[in-house]
C-alpha cells in the first residue's frame, strides 16, 4: 500500500538527495509543508521555508558550494572557535568537513515527537584534523522541523579525549530579511558586548532595541535565553531561543565590508542578518568524558503576534 496523503508518515518526511558535488542534503518536511535542508557538508542548513514555500535563511548568490569552502549563508556551525586565532581556519573546522550520519544517536527526550522529523550527524576528527587540534571528539548534531515548521538544533560534544579541552561556539545563523534598515533586534538591551570593530572593546548598549545604519559585528554577553529579530518590510518575527549559549553574535557587513567579500553581492547585506546564538566569551571546557550541550529554536511569527508574547 502506498504513502496516503492523509495520513503523515514520519519516514516521507525525510528524503536523502545529492548536491552536484555528489554531497548527501537530507530534506526535513512538516505536516504543513515548511522544509528544512541539512547539508553534510558542514552538517550546516542550507535552506529553511515556511509552510508557504518562502525561504527563511539568506544565501548569498556568489556562495561558493564547493568543499572545503564554506557556503555563505545558512547556518554555517562555527568549531571550535569563532572568528580567527591561531593556526585553526576562521571559525574553525566543522563547518567545512564532511559529516557522516550518525547510527547511534542517544535518545534525547523530546517533550513533542508528534509530526517532528529529525536527523542526527556526526563528526570526528581525522587524522589531519588531529595536528591541527590535537583533541579527540565526538561532536553529535540533530536538526529537527516541528509540526508547526520549527527548526531545533541541538549540538553535543564529548571529550574522548585523555585531556581537557577549551573551545568555542556559534550557530552562524544568517536571516533573510526584507531590508537591513527595516529591523530591530530586542532583547539585548543594556546588555555588554565586545566591538570586533574596535579590537574586542568592552561597551554597554544604550538603544532599546537594536537598528542598524552602518556595519555592526559584535558579541553580547550573558544575554537572555529568548532574542527576537523584527521585520517591519516583512510583518514578521524571528525568535531565537537558546540554551547553553550565553553570547549572541550579531553581524551586518554594511556596504563599505560587502564589496571586499569574494562570495558576497555588493549589495546584498541589505537582505541579510547573522544573529548567533553563541559561546564566545568564555570559552567552553570539557574533561575526558564529559558533555556539552548547545541548542538553539528558530521559530517565525507574525510581529503583531510577537510583541505581546515576548
Amino acid at each position: 500500500m502506498g504513502h496516503s496523503a492523509a495520513v503523515w508518515d514520519q519516514k516521507a518526511a525525510i528524503e536523502v538527495t545529492k548536491d552536484w558535488n555528489g554531497i548527501d542534503q537530507v530534506v526535513l518536511r512538516s505536516p504543513r509543508g515548511a522544509s528544512a535542508r541539512v547539508s553534510l557538508h558542514g552538517g550546516q542548513v542550507v535552506s529553511w521555508k515556511n509552510d508557504r514555500g518562502e525561504e527563511l535563511l539568506f544565501t548569498s548568490s556568489k556562495a561558493i558550494f564547493k568543499p572545503p569552502k564554506a557556503m555563505r549563508g545558512g547556518i554555517p556551525i562555527c568549531f571550535p572557535q569563532f572568528g580567527n586565532c591561531g593556526s585553526l581556519e576562521q571559525h574553525g573546522f566543522a563547518r567545512n568537513k564532511i559529516w557522516a550520519f550518525d547510527d547511534n544517536p542517544s535518545p534525547l527526550h523530546f517533550n513533542d515527537s508528534k509530526g517532528k522529523s529529525s536527523i542526527d550527524l556526526i563528526l570526528k576528527p581525522s587524522e589531519e584534523d588531529l595536528k591541527c587540534w590535537p583533541h579527540s571528539f565526538e561532536f553529535r548534531l540533530r536538526v529537527s522541523l516541528t509540526a508547526d515548521g520549527d527548526l531545533t538544533m541541538i549540538s553535543r560534544i564529548r571529550n574522548i579525549n585523555g585531556k581537557p579541552f577549551s573551545f568555542s561556539f556559534a550557530y552562524h545563523t544568517y536571516f533573510s530579511v526584507s531590508d537591513i534598515s527595516e529591523v530591530r533586534i530586542e532583547g539585548l538591551e543594556t546588555l555588554d558586548y565586545l566591538d570586533n570593530l574596535c579590537q574586542r572593546e568592552r561597551f554597554t548598549e544604550q538603544g532599546d532595541a537594536i537598528t542598524f545604519e552602518f556595519e555592526v559585528d559584535r558579541v553580547y554577553l550573558s544575554s537572555p535565553n529568548v532574542v527576537a529579530v523584527l521585520d517591519h518590510g516583512k510583518k514578521q518575527t524571528f525568535v531565537i531561543k537558546k540554551e547553553g549559549l550565553p553570547d549572541v553574535v550579531v553581524w551586518n557587513p554594511w556596504e563599505k565590508k560587502s564589496k571586499s567579500i569574494v562570495d558576497l553581492g555588493d549589495e546584498e547585506y541589505k537582505q541579510m542578518l547573522c544573529v548567533d546564538g553563541a559561546a564566545i566569551e568564555k570559552p567552553i571546557t570539557l574533561k575526558p568524558g564529559e558533555e556539552w550541550t548547545g541548542r538553539l529554536d528558530l521559530s517565525v511569527v507574525p510581529s503583531s503576534y510577537c510583541s505581546e508574547h515576548l
